[in-house]
């Protein structure tokens, strides 16, 4: 394992987190970001002081702003939020290199065109190249200090995605594997929704029951999505679906529970974003979660009112009166675990 070497692209709070993972596994590690000066302070004080300030990064771990020298490692990690993913790819010198590897760590769609992200990957990388999405329930702060964390490497390819599990997995940073790229990305696309729904109906005050019934509704969503797109349901039991679903609904350390908090209590969404300082992947990903239900014909009541508050078309008690009033039906439709 000492002998590998791996690029993480994205000096963020998550790129940064796992960049000292995998250095603390003895992974030779070189943490890639677009500011100069950020990268140099970083490299001098061994903290991210805009993220992570006032947790020290290991000693070995190797900073660099040129995507030249970042490019030139055979094994890329991919941390850039989802509408920067194409972007990068698209860099002149990342479209010459040959790695033997790309995975990533970024949830959410591509804004516009709604494809998977591993979907742009393999436009955009040569033919045959392994890819691999890493995702479950991980907050960077966590992972960062060095907490216990679970998370779920999946790829068409086992061998890669063994190769990027056993490089994450440590004694405190368990990494397992699977097969469906499909599930796993929906699972940490949705999941973002979800948490914006949950935390209006916390910052509404409406109680544990309400919030137990959103996280399990927001689920069955999740899965009727999965199913039709070609997923496997069962990814969704597991860290990519329920584990990440609950941690992002619950945990206020997360993003997009902070805005439906904020939505909940009267605060408008632009200037709840503000205050939250970072992307917030829910804004972008609903209205591409919403196309793929119209497209399919499938119904996400929760999913849909999620849209219409953020597009402050209604308010959440709007939006809350509207989920209220659906008729009765039963718990799951008969297609979904045949």
């Amino acid at each position: 394992m000492q002998n590998l070497s791996i690029s993480v692209f994205g000096a963020g709070s998550w790129g940064t987190a796992l960049a000292a993972v995998l250095a603390r596994h003895g992974i030779d590690t070189l943490l890639w970001g677009r500011d100069g000066a950020a990268i140099d302070a970083m490299r001098s004080t061994r903290r991210n002081a805009r993220y992570l300030g006032d947790i020290d990064l290991p000693e070995s771990l190797n900073f660099t702003a040129s995507l030249s020298e970042a490019a030139a490692r055979p094994l890329w990690l991919i941390v850039t939020p989802s509408h920067a993913f194409r972007e990068l790819l698209e860099e002149p010198v990342l479209r010459a290199a040959r790695p033997d590897g790309v995975a990533w760590a970024t949830k959410g769609f591509e804004p516009g065109s709604g494809r998977f992200l591993h979907e742009v990957a393999a436009s955009l990388l040569s033919v045959g190249t392994p890819l691999a999405v890493v995702t479950g329930p991980s907050f960077a702060r966590e992972v960062a200090l060095g907490l216990p964390t679970a998370v779920t490497v999946h790829s068409d390819d086992s061998g890669f995605a063994d190769q990027i599990a056993s490089c994450l997995h440590g004694p405190a940073f368990r990494a397992y594997t699977g097969s469906d790229m499909i599930g796993a990305e929906l699972g940490g696309s949705m999941k973002n929704v979800l948490a914006v729904a949950t935390g209006v109906a916390d910052g509404m005050q409406l109680g544990l029951n309400a919030r137990a019934g959103m996280i399990t509704r927001g689920l069955n969503e999740m899965l009727r999505v999965c199913v039709a797109i070609g997923g496997k349901p069962e990814t969704l039991m597991g860290l990519a679906g329920v584990g990440d679903l609950v941690l992002t609904c619950t945990g206020d350390l997360s993003r997009n529970r902070r805005l439906g908090l904020a939505l909940g209590r009267g605060v408008g969404r632009q200037q709840a974003v503000r205050e939250i300082g970072q992307v917030v992947e829910s804004v972008q990903t609903v209205n591409e979660v919403m196309r793929i239900a119209r497209r399919h014909r499938i119904e996400l009541p929760i999913t849909e009112q999620v849209q219409r508050v953020l597009a402050e078309e209604i308010t959440p008690h709007e939006g809350l009166k509207c989920l209220l009033a659906r008729e009765q039906k039963p718990e799951y439709p008969d297609y979904l675990f045949r």
